[in-house]
């Protein structure tokens, strides 16, 4: 059966094609309710084919297209996704709560940039304490390489990635090694090449746009429906453990249901089906808990939603950096309000926006609700040079780093790279094949940067191939003396936060945090962030600072203390966690 829902088309022809292109037949769709169009044509997996439009000649790729191996302008293949083999029938899925999140982009990740090659990693994410592995988007753009936001056929995965049977096995890989996997999906909007949607139907919302361009039209339910199947796609057929969704406050949706409360009750139903637990995890700049809390308390009931204002603060206080939105996070309170009531701005004036901004989470929200990291893909691709932590911070601060990631009481997630301090950049590229969007690109990069100060000379061009092969991962600095000590560190840190209740427990009032030094530099500070019966001292001024600690024992240090039993003397750019071994499992 072929069917594709086409409300603007006169007349709609199917055309198959052969293995060299050559038209081998052409069928015309019948008209059916609602602007769908129907044939019971049958295809074979692998047969190439297409739709026509009206009377002309140009053939379009299928809007549910699972796989587009001539790139997103060519025609589609009938793929079989029930045609695999799964070994992972006994995987009952990973629960967010507890978990340790690794974004990566796979075609950054590994040398080869492919899903295969990615699979032949998942032992080290294993190593690491890694439980949930987060793929930024695969599904089809046009070009070679791309970060994957400028998607156009959604039900796609990017053929240079290995297409939708690489996907398959990746994910059958990670389930066995032990590893969920969640997929970032863009429903806010469509890339700007490739895109034929609109010649089928009103997908985009005429006369809105968002940040990337055109709204999705959430009015037209045929629309919605297109984004729920497309996630059960996901979830059922390639067998994923959640949907992370990308910058959701682009979402223009004006029905009595919300798209998100729609897409969380389709999840969990089908979580109750099939006995695994399925997350969806917001990108949100609203910071509006109404995406996490209960439906019956008059939520969404999304799993759980990103914490910029933790990143925010975080990076303030290793860095220093004040500059744009970081300004309102050089306050003396920021990393404890970020520590103790997860957002910073809850009602509170942005600077930045220059308008009060965001709403309180209520206390009995679970704190592993929110999402928390000191690096991810924006935060270091968004910066003019793509610059990652470790270009500025030494070894003791990125060790720092690495402790009040791990201890957060949020859902920790890490950068692919970061867990050795990785010193390849992350920057952004593209690989339009049309010039004019190339250039476009590059010059509204540059014009972007310098509005914010940045030397248009540091700005690489995203266009170029140097870009995309510089934001490589290198592997081999893994092993180096510096890079291996950190990443022990991380291992050792994911490991106490599995042996430590305190460290996953989801109250969320359950932390506090005292500050030295408030009033002063903020990469200058001294931190005690106390967690049930852990405490996690943190030291970034410049001198030796006492704590004291009442006998409890240093459970792990990123340097070496001296103590007298009571009281604990740490050095500058040091932290160390403490507790009494009683209170272990």
């Amino acid at each position: 059966m072929i069917e594709v829902w086409a409300p603007k088309a006169r007349r709609m022809r199917v055309r198959r094609l052969s293995g060299d292109g050559a038209t081998t037949e052409e069928r015309e769709l019948f008209a059916g309710e609602a602007g769908w169009w129907r044939s019971d044509l049958a295809l074979a997996a692998g047969e190439r084919y297409g739709f026509v439009i009206d009377d002309g000649d140009q053939l379009r790729p299928d809007p549910r297209s699972r796989r587009q191996p001539e790139g997103v302008h060519g025609p589609s293949a009938e793929f079989d996704v029930d045609a695999f083999e799964w070994t992972d029938l006994s995987w009952t899925g990973r629960q967010l709560a507890g978990g340790l999140i690794y974004e990566l982009h796979l075609g950054t990740f590994t040398p080869e940039g492919t899903l295969d090659a990615a699979a032949k990693r998942l032992e080290h994410l294993t190593d690491l304490g890694v439980t949930h592995v987060e793929l930024l988007p695969v599904n089809a753009f046009n070009g070679r390489w791309n970060w994957g936001y400028d998607g156009v056929l959604w039900y796609a995965v990017h053929e240079g990635y290995g297409g939708p049977l690489a996907y398959q096995r990746f994910v059958d890989a990670a389930h066995a090694h032990g590893i969920a996997v969640i997929q970032d999906v863009v429903y806010n909007h469509l890339g700007p090449s490739g895109n034929y949607l609109p010649e089928y139907g009103p997908y985009l919302r005429e006369g809105s746009r968002n940040t990337w361009g055109d709204s999705v039209n959430l009015d037209e339910p045929a629309v919605r429906a297109f984004i729920v199947e497309n996630a059960l796609m996901w979830l059922r057929d390639f067998h994923v453990d959640g949907l992370r969704l990308d910058a959701v406050h682009a979402l223009h949706d004006e029905q009595p249901v919300h798209i998100l409360r729609e897409l969380a009750e389709t999840a969990d139903a089908l979580s109750a089906q099939q006995n695994r637990p399925l997350s969806l995890i917001a990108e949100s700049d609203m910071n509006d808990p109404t995406l996490i809390l209960p439906r019956e308390a008059g939520g969404y009931g999304l799993t759980a939603q990103w914490s910029d204002d933790w990143h925010h603060a975080v990076h303030v206080a290793l860095t220093g950096e004040t500059a744009g939105y970081y300004a309102d996070f050089a306050a003396g309170d920021a990393v404890a309000k970020v520590s103790e009531r997860g957002f910073f701005h809850d009602g509170t004036y942005s600077s930045f926006r220059e308008r009060p901004h965001g709403s309180p989470i209520p206390p009995e929200v679970p704190a592993w609700r929110l999402v928390t990291f000191a690096q991810d893909h924006d935060q270091i691709g968004n910066r003019a040079a793509g610059d990652r932590l470790s270009a500025t911070l030494s070894a003791d601060r990125l060790a720092v780093a690495a402790v009040l990631t791990l201890t957060a009481p949020g859902t920790p997630m890490l950068f692919m790279g970061e867990e050795w301090g990785a010193s390849t950049p992350w920057q952004f590229f593209t690989s339009h094949p049309e010039p004019e969007l190339g250039r476009a690109t590059a010059e509204g990069r540059i014009a972007e940067f310098a509005k914010m100060g940045w030397d248009p000379d540091t700005v690489p061009d995203p266009q170029d191939p140097a870009t995309f092969e510089r934001s490589h991962l290198d592997w081999s600095e893994a092993g180096s003396p510096d890079h291996a000590r950190l990443l022990a560190l991380y291992r050792d840190l994911a490991a106490l936060r599995r042996k430590r209740p305190e460290l996953t427990d989801p109250d969320s009032t359950a932390t506090t945090v005292s500050v030295r030094g408030a009033d002063g530099a903020p990469e200058a500070r001294v931190y005690r962030i106390d967690r049930g019966g852990l405490g996690v001292l943190v030291n970034l001024s410049p001198d030796p600072a006492e704590f004291e600690i009442g006998g409890a024992d240093v459970l792990l240090a990123t340097t070496a203390v001296d103590g007298s039993g009571a009281v604990l003397v740490i050095p500058p750019d040091a932290a160390v966690v403490v507790g009494s071994p009683a209170a272990a499992v």
